[in-house]
């Protein structure tokens, strides 16, 4: 496992699939750095969770039988670490051809493994198809900014545009928009996401912010940098009391990343499928 940057991981370069299980693939990618971007340092203005979604994860029973399970995986947004997305995909299915006694042991291994990668304990559930049967979808709740007719000229994300009302009485709101993208930092790819956003505090102008949101399209980052971003952004501009940030990236190579943060105590956000993922 490796923290030095992005210049050796898997991400954007031709790779051969590994079939049975080796740790050595995760690639570690320290938080620090990206966050002092922000401006952030060891002392966090949040608290939250990556919540991640693989969908394709397979081993093989001792007698050989393929099993299937879909992974759950939640890496606390105090770890030191963060995993490259690619070298995750890599790890999961070098278990293609690996032996395993049962589905507990997958889970304590992929648990071990990724808590070491990411200096932190990452929470690890395995469901199977049948538990999955009829799980619903939904999009997240809340007042859709997108029904706001608003001419979205940017294309960079600039937080001079979040605007609070600071004499007005304070209120509480979820806004919700689809219309969020970002692009890989290494590949360009593109990143598709709906976007929450719950704070109590003055009223924060609805148009600046579906704007501000709009203008991620050309932004280049990691999908827990644009959320850690969002929220220092409305933090710092609208000074709500409290602040959440919870967003749904559509699915890439059998995975889907779902960062949180926010700065007071509360539960884990439901961890519901949208349409698009």
């Amino acid at each position: 496992m490796h923290d030095d940057g992005l210049s050796d991981a898997p991400l954007g370069k031709a790779v051969t699939y590994a079939v049975q299980y080796d740790p050595g693939l995760l690639y570690a990618v320290e938080r620090a750095p990206l966050r002092a971007q922000l401006g952030l340092g060891a002392s966090l203005p949040f608290i939250g969770a990556d919540i991640w979604n693989a969908y394709e994860l397979s081993w093989l029973n001792a007698r050989g039988k393929p099993q299937v399970a879909l992974a759950r995986l939640v890496f606390p947004a105090e770890s030191s670490h963060l995993v490259e997305s690619k070298s995750l995909k890599l790890y999961l299915n070098a278990f293609s051809e690996t032996r395993c006694t049962d589905a507990e042991e997958v889970r304590q291994r992929i648990a071990a493994d990724l808590s070491q990668a990411a200096g932190a304990s990452v929470a690890v559930q395995l469901q199977s198809p049948d538990e999955l049967e009829g799980q619903p979808l939904t999009e997240l709740g809340g007042l859709l900014l997108d029904r706001l007719d608003v001419a979205c000229d940017l294309r960079v994300p600039d937080a001079q545009v979040l605007i609070s009302e600071s004499g007005a009485e304070p209120v509480e709101q979820t806004l919700v928009t689809r219309l969020f993208r970002s692009n890989c930092p290494v590949t360009g790819q593109p990143d598709w996401a709906s976007v929450q956003v719950y704070y109590s505090g003055a009223p924060i102008d609805q148009a600046g912010l579906l704007r501000y949101l709009v203008g991620y399209r050309n932004h280049n980052a990691f999908h827990e940098q644009c959320v850690e971003q969002i929220f220092c952004d409305i933090l710092r501009r609208c000074r709500p009391q409290r602040l959440s940030v919870y967003a749904r990236y559509t699915r890439r190579g059998g995975l889907d990343i779902n960062p949180w943060r926010c700065n007071f105590s509360r539960g884990l956000p439901e961890n519901l499928r949208h349409a698009r993922q």
